[in-house]
């Protein structure tokens, strides 16, 4: 018996390509005449779902951050209570291990989210905005504690750093599999591995403020 298609696997099936589409060709390279004639679906049910190609990008942005911001919020959550500030340590590991976590345990689809990643960061600033919005509350949360961790600091040097570290997470997982990277496999031991890795090496430039 065939299988009915329902609202919801037709949304996840625009969202599923639009991800893909963005990742590989961007916002301006990418139409909904693309994302329809590749998912299958008529402009009606674009419009339905997501009204406009902007809407359906950050819908797209929402899905990823989601997930991601859920998880490190979850971790962050361990420490934000405590009477002494956590170590630098603990909030990268919170920072760095759900979205690493996340990505390699995606397979295939998470080579493509990590590029959708990449490229909301190298979008132009207006498209770039719209991708950032959706991340800022966690982003506020982990720069409160990291003022606590490293009180000496700005507000303004720390979102400096946090943001390279952002990029830091992006790199890594659009390197993962590759010979020579921080991350050449998927296994668990591994991915824990290049987390510690990275929380060490990033904690010696945030510590560094001179």
């Amino acid at each position: 018996m065939k299988k009915t298609v329902t609202t919801i696997d037709t949304k996840e099936q625009i969202l599923n390509v639009a991800e893909r589409l963005f990742a590989e060709k961007g916002f301006a390279g990418t139409s909904l005449r693309n994302v329809i004639r590749e998912a299958g679906v008529n402009i009606a049910a674009v419009h339905y779902h997501f009204g406009s190609k902007e809407e359906l990008f950050i819908a797209v942005v929402r899905r990823v951050a989601q997930q991601i911001v859920t998880s490190q919020v979850e971790e962050l959550s361990k420490y934000e209570n405590l009477e002494e500030p956590p170590s630098l340590e603990n909030i990268l590991e919170a920072f760095y291990g759900p979205p690493l976590r996340i990505i390699t345990q995606m397979g295939e689809a998470g080579v493509i989210r990590a590029q959708f990643m990449g490229r909301c960061r190298a979008e132009p600033f207006p498209i770039q905005q719209l991708s950032d919005k959706e991340f800022h509350e966690s982003q506020r949360r982990f720069l409160d504690i990291l003022q606590r961790a490293l009180p000496d600091q700005t507000r303004t040097e720390l979102t400096w750093k946090l943001d390279l570290a952002v990029a830091i997470i992006i790199r890594t997982a659009n390197q993962l599999g590759q010979s020579d990277k921080v991350i050449t496999g998927n296994s668990s031991e591994e991915i824990e591995v290049a987390i510690t890795r990275l929380v060490k090496f990033v904690a010696q430039g945030m510590r560094n403020y001179d």
